[in-house]
């Protein structure tokens, strides 16, 4: 990637977004008080949440606002993680972890309030999120999750079998869990509405300048780009999954510690009011408890926006198409003739314990990785706690579990072995637990 241009993917919503902010490269000596390396969803949180508090902030990106899987992925607004449920984030990290599952609860909420007060068009729904289970055993996950988010005050329900059939329009799962304050949002939207907020209340998006490095000068961080500097009393890390993808010596014990996994997300054409209505009628968001995920929620388009994985050699866009299809098919005979018009994809940042990792990466620096398919809800508030953190509010006030980086081994090797899971995770798929 040049300097001067960003190349898009060719997504959904890079096609029906308005554009992001005019942001200028950095070049020359610059300062600010905080420095964030990052323009996706925690980047311009942090952000938002700095100059609320009148804080001189600003940002380097690498390419644009939302470029990376900020603006790449579903779009569900998810306030719980992927794996890990609340006893086990306590387990592991006692009264922080608390702090954090209460962040986690109003994730959601979080997100939604911060787009009604800022007047974001992101195409945001808040019907909720259901996670449907795709066999008898698996309702001891949703039994399992409501029981110990209710016990948080999350506006959690089981759901019957019937129920979630009436919710989804299909009687392909067997029961399920809902979460009330979830929903959906167009993911570039937001982070474009998010740049151009941040920018209106005085911070600085620094874009197409990607971070080569950064070191401690006496009692500030620079961050250095091939044509500028920028020094900062604190510093941000908020590159996820794409540490390492401009720079592989940016931050290599955090781009170590996280596996990036390509993730394709798909939609369809517009439906007819007729078929849409019969389909996930009250647009919620969903994705069920498949390893190979089942997910899905309509765009403002009433386009179904869908996804899936795929393995090995070959044209990978008409094979997942073509494997989309069929499962659409089966889980709604009704939908007819399935059409996709935007085929994309990108980094899912996973861990091995799939919990994010919260670090201390000096005096005044942090950073954090590891969304775990749940970045949308996660980091509006995850960039509240940063803002916190960077003007020093104590750590027994904070809801960021920090821990030291734990390199992956052999991280180079798995990351090209990683696809494989897919196939162990289609095998446990098939069994019933």
């Amino acid at each position: 990637m040049s300097s001067t241009a960003v190349r898009w993917p060719e997504s959904l919503w890079a096609a029906v977004t308005p554009s992001g902010p005019d942001c200028s490269e950095l070049t020359g000596a610059q300062q600010a008080d905080v420095v964030i390396i990052g323009g996706g969803f925690t980047g311009l949180s942090t952000a938002l949440h700095l100059r609320e508090a009148n804080v001189d902030v600003a940002i380097v990106e690498a390419a644009e606002p939302g470029w990376g899987a900020s603006g790449r992925n579903n779009g569900q607004v998810i306030p719980t993680l992927s794996r890990p449920d609340p006893e086990d984030i306590i387990a592991r990290h006692g009264a922080t972890g608390e702090r954090f599952v209460a962040m986690l609860r109003d994730s959601a909420s979080t997100l939604f309030d911060i787009v009604r007060r800022y007047n974001i068009d992101a195409e945001q729904e808040q019907a909720g999120w259901v996670q449907p289970v795709h066999s008898p055993g698996r309702i001891k996950i949703a039994e399992r999750r409501v029981r110990q988010w209710s016990k948080f005050g999350a506006p959690v329900e089981l759901l019957s079998r019937e129920q979630v059939g009436d919710m989804l329009g299909s009687n392909a799962w067997y029961g399920g869990f809902w979460n009330r304050s979830g929903g959906h949002i167009n993911p570039l939207a937001l982070a474009r509405g998010l740049a151009h907020t941040v920018i209106g209340l005085g911070a600085r998006i620094y874009a197409r300048s990607p971070a080569l490095s950064f070191e401690r000068r006496g009692d500030r961080w620079v961050v250095k780009t091939a044509n500028g500097e920028i020094a900062g009393r604190a510093l941000v890390v908020a590159t996820n999954a794409y540490s390492g993808e401009f720079a592989k010596s940016l931050v290599p014990e955090i781009a170590t510690e996280v596996m990036p996994v390509l993730s394709w997300q798909m939609s369809t054409q517009p439906l007819s009011d007729n078929v849409r209505k019969t389909i996930i009628p009250g647009r919620q968001a969903m994705s069920d408890t498949h390893g190979e995920l089942y997910f899905a929620r309509y765009d403002a388009r009433n386009r179904l926006v869908t996804g899936g994985a795929v393995l090995g050699p070959g044209n990978k866009v008409e094979r997942i198409k073509a494997r989309v299809t069929e499962r659409l098919q089966r889980l709604w005979p009704q939908i007819g003739d399935v059409s996709f018009d935007y085929v994309w994809n990108g980094y899912v940042g996973m861990t091995t314990d799939f919990l994010p990792r919260m670090h201390r990466l000096g005096p005044n620096a942090f950073g954090w990785t590891g969304c775990n398919g749940r970045a949308v809800a996660l980091t509006m508030p995850l960039g509240r706690e940063l803002a916190k953190a960077v003007q020093g509010v104590p750590d027994s006030e904070l809801a960021l579990p920090f821990t030291d980086p734990v390199t992956i081994p052999a991280h180079g090797l798995m990351r090209k072995l990683a696809p494989l899971m897919l196939l162990v995770y289609r095998r446990r798929d098939a069994r019933e637990i």
